[in-house]
């Protein structure tokens, strides 16, 4: 069976719309996700990248294009419900050493659907400790357990680790896919990334 890596960090919208467009991908091309968790933060600081709001604010058009660019994939895939969260950017770090916690566990799947539809349908500030905790309760997970969890060292140095890899393999934004050893960056990429799987 074909493997996609598929390098995820919660603070991408990008990285939503992926999630929800992934299943169809798998189902047709009979292939499995690997999602790995990454600190987009890390990331950035690792490559010299920076978020598009930044690298592109002074660029006529660009941002206002790249809006205009996502309605026509939410349209293309269904995705009605997001919207953009008014505390953008949220720092990740909590939630995304929760997904390591979380698989440990053996609930990866399920945290993940819950912490993406807080972020990016419900709009809420997930760096916040207490609200994380609600959104994990909320959804019949063990918040306590997770929340604790991202405190061990070996959690926080697993998710160090994977973003050091995904630089080292080439990635320098989320989300970022890989199909063997061909990488493909971006939202906008997933149709090549079914042909490759090809």
């Amino acid at each position: 069976m074909k493997t996609l890596d598929f390098f995820f960090d919660f603070g991408s919208p990008n990285a939503y719309y992926s999630w929800k467009v992934l299943p169809g991908i798998l189902k047709r091309t009979g292939a499995e996700a690997n999602v790995i968790p990454v600190l987009l933060g890390g990331l950035f600081k690792l490559t010299g990248n920076q978020p598009p709001m930044v690298a592109f604010s002074a660029v006529k058009g660009k941002l206002a294009y790249e809006q205009l660019e996502s309605q026509r994939f939410m349209k293309k895939h269904g995705i009605h419900a997001f919207r953009f969260n008014p505390h953008f950017p949220v720092n990740t770090l909590l939630i995304m050493s929760g997904l390591i916690a979380a698989r440990r566990l053996g609930i990866g799947d399920a945290y993940i659907e819950a912490v993406l539809k807080a972020m990016w349908e419900d709009g809420l500030k997930m760096d916040d400790p207490a609200i994380a905790a609600g959104v994990l309760s909320a959804a019949g997970l063990d918040a306590q357990a997770i929340l604790t969890a991202t405190q061990d060292p070996a959690v926080k140095a697993e998710l160090a680790a994977n973003t050091e890899a995904a630089a080292a393999r080439g990635a320098f934004g989320i989300p970022t896919f890989f199909v063997g050893e061909e990488m493909f960056f971006g939202k906008d990429r997933l149709g090549q990334v079914e042909d490759e799987l090809r």
